[in-house]
């Protein structure tokens, strides 16, 4: 795969891209800002965009003389039109892992909020919080940084107490991970008398 740079004026885009995507232009002209243009447009013979609308629109922003592309010169028309719409499509058939993403934005100091996450501080919750299941407080989340070692030792061990049924207590949370912890940590301090 080639990736050649090419002045901007040269690519156009698709005049019937079916995605609306000006919401997302100041997001992704940030993102070019912070780390620079990693992801290429893919584009035909011709130079019109096959993916990549977005980005173009970010480039226009920011004023950049040129960007970096990739000509899918191999495929069809209608494989074209396809990889137009799955390339997009495919994105939305993933989501985050509510467990994991915390513990990746806590090893993170720059402000995300410009990309969409959004930092919630204790005190902003309120009485009135409620979770989007209708639930409220007493429920927490502690977010942690470990080692990878020790990170692999506390999995295992969540993963251990659940295979071998031993999570009994779970207050009504619905979270497996912390449903886990609580036990491995009860367990170890029922040995210590602590409770």
């Amino acid at each position: 795969m080639n990736i050649i740079q090419l002045p901007l004026g040269e690519v156009h885009p698709y005049k019937n891209n079916p995605r609306k995507n000006d919401g997302a232009v100041d997001a992704v002209a940030e993102s070019i800002k912070q780390y620079g243009f990693l992801v290429p447009l893919v584009i035909s013979a011709d130079h019109e965009i096959i993916t990549g609308h977005t980005r173009f629109k970010a480039a226009k922003k920011l004023g950049l003389a040129s960007v970096p592309c990739v000509i899918a010169d191999e495929l069809t028309e209608e494989q074209i039109k396809a990889f137009r719409l799955v390339d997009n499509k495919v994105g939305e058939l993933a989501e985050w892992d509510v467990d994991l993403l915390p513990l990746e934005l806590a090893d993170i100091a720059q402000d995300l909020s410009p990309f969409g996450f959004e930092t919630i501080s204790e005190d902003e919750f309120g009485e009135e919080f409620t979770l989007d299941s209708g639930e409220k407080k007493p429920y927490q989340q502690i977010s942690l940084t470990l080692h990878d070692k020790q990170a692999e030792l506390i999995l295992a061990c969540i993963d251990y107490v659940h295979t071998h049924g031993e999570v009994k207590e779970t207050f009504g949370n619905e979270n497996h991970k912390g449903n886990g912890v609580y036990e491995v940590v009860r367990q170890w301090a029922e040995q210590k008398k602590l409770v």
